[in-house]
């Protein structure tokens, strides 16, 4: 009673389930009033829905009983089976046991049947045991004559005679050593013709290139002794399993030394290719690993085209010589990366191993495809080699390149004490040798980098811009000690400022040639634009060394006439500034061979140097007016001589669409001050001119005013103070120019700002 109660507990919770899902289901369907109308049409749709679920549910129930019903079946069969075994087994049971004795009985049946199966072995065998001198002396005449089917036939007759000699004898009595033994003695020159025909098949399989073009026959002749001597040990070894017996010689395993034979051969051709030595010809390891390659191309399309038609299929021998050919190159590869390479060397066998061996000039001829698959061949070399071989070839590499821009620079060098002036490129700028041998050995080594993998062309570059960097501090140095050296005897080297413009225009070079280098071998233009800048720099710096350089030659030849200005002298008339200006248009003649961006900013430099130069006259009071008249005479003479250099910094300028005025205005400014008849309205003028120079300081207020002679202490310390105290505004695109001219102190002036 309760398993019944709990039953039908049970059974209540799904139905309750059931409807509690149906009331969900009509509320969402009755929501609103209109909803009522299709009440019948819901009820229709729910009928066949269950009725739909009925029908599947009943096929499903009638398809498990079936499955039950079909394994019932099987079952019931499978145990009549069984009993039927059962049966027949007893009945096998029962008739062996009943054979026993019939078989005990027939023993000496048995031992009759043995021993008239070894006299009829003797028997057959007697006459061959007669004529075996005749036919060893045959068999001996037949391999000397190259006759080796017939020769292996009679070999064959004389083993198979020995061999069921020595059988019977050991089913008769196999512990009796004495009758073997005198068997295998008579017997005792075949095993001797067994070696001399196999010496003679392994001559053949060692020429088998060459056999198999002239006569193929031959080769034929060889694979089927070899066949048949498979067969016999076969035959023997599955007797051998049966009996214990093995005839002495067996197994040949002749195939297996045809292929040993295979190996050795090949991997003497491999060796035997080296013709010469790095002592008698440097491009040794290129020819010699030529000549493999041509050898064993050669060989294997004539392996796959001739060769394969001589074996039979089971053989496989075109994939068996091909993996003989690559364990043989394998070694010697392995071989000669052992050795102390030069970094030529390395390059030629990482090239050959990772390209030219899976070329179409190799293993990818297409006279080989299909039966060579290039993406199926193993490495000639592991990993762990290559990386050993790339790691010692940069540092071989590395070290050349340090040699070699040394070098390069030494000779460099010795070209800048001559007295011809350097060769100029096409546009006519001076330009040294140097950038093109450093490019060229760049370029050199990233071709043949980049034969070998992406990877190492990388390494490559980077090693090259790397040490590029190294040597353009050395250049720079050198650069720096050649000035040095020839500010000790100015006379010398006759050819200093030409060749100093050719170091100047070298950097130019040096940049374009930089990046057209990774342009070429870099792919993106990111890695173009990165890492340049280190470089860049030093090239400007040294550019900018030697155009400084060149304008200290320029103006130590200005000097004496820079010190007559604002003196006396030039008050007096001097042409001190025409001087310069002919100095400085005949040393920018010369400068016309520095190329464009570089002589730019030194033109727009030595404008500078000039301007400031002149400026520093004016203030190191070298003269001072005493009165108006010389005032006006030198002011004049200022404005002039700023129009002078105007004029001559515009023609030296007119390439460059650079603005030249404001510099030489400044002269104009300060003249302007200098020109000013009245005193009282010097106060104004120095306003504005320190309104147009924010950097114009104390001193320099007080040297001008000193120049000009009328102004009296009060008035300075007034000028200055008053102008001290007044706001400099100083716009973004104003270049100091007064900032780094000093003026000489002056003990006499008490005003505290200037002393401080």
């Amino acid at each position: 009673m309760p398993y019944t109660f709990i039953i039908e507990a049970r059974m209540e919770e799904p139905d309750k389930e059931a409807m509690a899902t149906a009331v969900q289901r009509v509320a969402g369907m009755l929501q609103r009033p209109d909803q009522l109308d299709k009440v019948e049409q819901y009820r229709r749709r729910e009928a066949r829905k269950k009725a739909s679920v009925e029908a599947r549910l009943k096929a499903a129930i009638q398809s498990q009983l079936d499955g039950v019903r079909t394994g019932l079946n099987q079952l019931h069969n499978a145990l009549n089976d069984v009993k039927d075994i059962q049966q027949s087994l007893g009945n096998v049971s029962k008739d062996w046991r009943q054979s026993i004795n019939t078989i005990e009985s027939l023993k000496d049946v048995k031992d009759a049947v043995v021993q008239h199966s070894q006299l009829a072995a003797a028997v057959e065998n007697l006459k061959n045991i007669f004529s075996v001198p005749e036919i060893v002396k045959e068999t001996q005449d037949l391999i000397e004559q190259g006759a080796l089917l017939q020769a292996h036939r009679k070999l064959m007759d004389l083993e198979c005679s020995r061999d069921d000699l020595m059988y019977e004898q050991y089913r008769m009595d196999s512990k009796n050593t004495h009758d073997m033994n005198l068997i295998q003695a008579y017997f005792g020159e075949v095993q001797h013709l067994s070696d001399e025909l196999a010496k003679q098949l392994w001559m053949v399989i060692q020429r088998s290139i060459t056999t198999v073009r002239k006569d193929p026959t031959l080769l034929v002749s060889v694979v089927r002794i070899i066949e048949r001597e498979e067969k016999i040990d076969r035959r023997m070894m599955d007797r051998r399993k049966q009996t214990g017996f093995i005839p002495p010689g067996r197994p040949k395993k002749w195939k297996q030394k045809m292929f040993e034979v295979l190996d050795k051969t090949i991997g003497t051709r491999i060796e035997g290719t080296q013709a010469e030595t790095r002592e008698s010809d440097k491009m040794w390891l290129v020819r010699h690993l030529e000549i493999i390659r041509r050898y064993v191309l050669d060989d294997l399309i004539i392996v796959k085209n001739l060769m394969v038609q001589c074996f039979p299929p089971s053989y496989g021998i075109f994939s068996k010589v091909l993996e003989l050919y690559h364990y043989a190159l394998s070694s010697r590869i392995q071989e000669l990366a052992s050795e102390e390479l030069e970094a030529n060397e390395i390059v030629s066998i990482l090239t050959w191993v990772l390209n030219t061996y899976h070329s179409s000039e190799m293993m990818g001829n297409i006279e080989l495809v299909p039966e060579v698959d290039v993406k199926l061949l193993k490495p000639l070399l592991s990993e762990e080699i290559v990386d050993q071989l790339l790691h010692k070839y940069m540092a071989t590499l590395q070290s050349n390149i340090i040699g070699w821009l040394r070098k390069a620079l030494e000779t460099d060098k010795k070209d800048w004490d001559k007295d011809t002036e350097p060769e100029a490129d096409q546009a006519g700028y001076y330009q040294t040798t140097l950038p093109a041998i450093v490019f060229q050995m760049f370029e050199q080594n990233l071709q043949v980098a980049a034969q070998i993998s992406e990877e190492l062309k990388k390494k490559v570059l980077h090693l090259c811009l790397q040490q590029m960097n190294t040597f353009l501090n050395r250049y720079r140095e050198q650069a720096q000690l050649y000035k040095e050296e020839h500010l000790k005897n100015r006379q010398l080297p006759a050819c200093y400022v030409q060749y100093m413009i050719a170091i100047i225009n070298n950097c130019q070079t040096f940049k374009e040639s930089i990046i057209s280098l990774k342009r070429k071998y870099l792919r993106s233009e990111e890695d173009v634009a990165s890492g340049s800048a280190n470089m860049d720099s030093i090239l400007d710096n040294i550019a900018s060394e030697g155009c400084r350089s060149l304008l200290d030659e320029v103006f130590l030849d200005l000097e004496q006439h820079l010190n007559d200005l604002m003196t006396k002298k030039w008050l007096g008339g001097s042409n001190s500034v025409d001087t310069i200006c002919v100095t400085l248009e005949d040393y920018f003649n010369d400068f016309a061979k520095i190329k464009p961006h570089y002589q730019q900013k030194m033109t727009i430099k030595a404008h500078r140097k000039v301007v400031t130069e002149y400026l520093k006259a004016i203030m190191q009071r070298r003269i001072c007016f005493r009165n108006a008249e010389e005032r006006k005479e030198g002011a004049e003479r200022m404005i002039k001589e700023a129009e002078q250099f105007k004029f001559l910094f515009k023609r030296l300028t007119s390439g460059f669409n650079e603005e030249t005025d404001g510099l030489c205005d400044t002269i104009t400014a300060i003249a302007e001050v200098i020109k000013l008849t009245d005193p009282s309205l010097l106060y104004l003028e120095v306003s504005t001119l320190v309104t147009r120079y924010p950097d114009l300081r104390d001193d320099h207020i007080a040297a001008l005013l000193a120049m000009r002679g009328d102004a009296s202490r009060e008035m300075k310390q007034t000028i200055i103070e008053t102008v001290e105290q007044s706001q400099r505004q100083q716009s973004s695109n104003y270049t100091p120019i007064f900032k780094d001219i000093i003026v000489p102190s002056l003990p006499t002036l008490s005003v505290p700002k200037l002393l401080k």
